[in-house]
């Protein structure tokens, strides 16, 4: 797999995940400063990386993920990137973003590192988007090959929905 940030290649910690895979455990930061891991999620889910909330482009993706939620019927959306959780409940409740759950890798890169989306270079998140469905099980992967370009959104919203 290749990923560029502003074309220069970029080196990412962990290994590339694929459809079928099993989700790997990991842990992250709530906004309220407490954790979360893999196993305090369920039923079907889309995790989004990203590297800052507070750009043109996630901002746009966390937007537009925001407002279609709620079209993907009972489907969780979580948003993983570096970003300190005050920062992230901040921009959040700045931009209205009350579907969408974001969440911080910011203390042990621990998500990162187990979906292969920690960019060395930057010591931030590449951007990319995992389905996972009630089992676990990845059914929708997709490792965005610019970091500074949108995910295919129809292609996610077709997996979600169709995930049990």
């Amino acid at each position: 797999m290749s990923i560029t940030f502003k074309g220069s290649p970029v080196t990412l910690a962990g290994s590339e995940l694929k459809v079928g895979d099993k989700m790997p455990d990991f842990v992250v930061m709530k906004n309220d400063m407490t954790p979360m891991h893999l196993s305090d999620t369920k039923g079907v889910r889309v995790f989004l990386s990203v590297p800052s909330l507070d750009t043109p482009v996630c901002d746009l993706e966390v937007r537009t993920f925001n407002q279609e939620v709620a079209s993907l019927g009972d489907v969780s959306v979580y948003v993983a990137s570096m970003d300190l959780p005050f920062a992230q409940t901040r921009w959040c409740g700045a931009n209205g973003i009350d579907n969408v759950i974001s969440v911080s890798d910011f203390k042990d890169r621990s998500f990162g590192k187990a979906t292969g989306t920690y960019v060395n270079e930057l010591g931030l998140l590449a951007r990319a988007v995992f389905v996972v469905d009630s089992n676990n099980e990845i059914t929708y992967v997709e490792y965005v090959p610019e970091i500074g370009e949108q995910p295919s959104f129809e292609s996610v919203y077709m997996a979600a929905r169709t995930a049990k």
